[in-house]
């Protein structure tokens, strides 16, 4: 998968417009990130890429390229 698919299916996670993130969009500068769209990256890490995503891990994701990096 490359990394417009990654960042296509976040943008979707987050209901935000085609083109609204990048590897470097620092996640605490984003309204939408939010314990909501933490379960929805949990679900998703391991829907999509069949990992498990802990609550400690994502207190480490500061932008979206930490999130892209651990999607592998």
């Amino acid at each position: 998968m490359s990394e417009k698919e990654k960042l296509a299916l976040l943008e979707d996670m987050f209901e935000l417009d085609e083109g609204d993130l990048s590897a470097d969009t620092v996640l605490d500068e984003l309204d939408e990130w939010d314990s909501m769209s933490k379960l929805s990256l949990i679900v998703l890490m391991s829907d999509e890429f069949e990992k498990k995503l802990t609550g400690d891990t994502i207190m480490t994701f500061k932008t979206v390229g930490d999130i892209l990096n651990y999607m592998g």
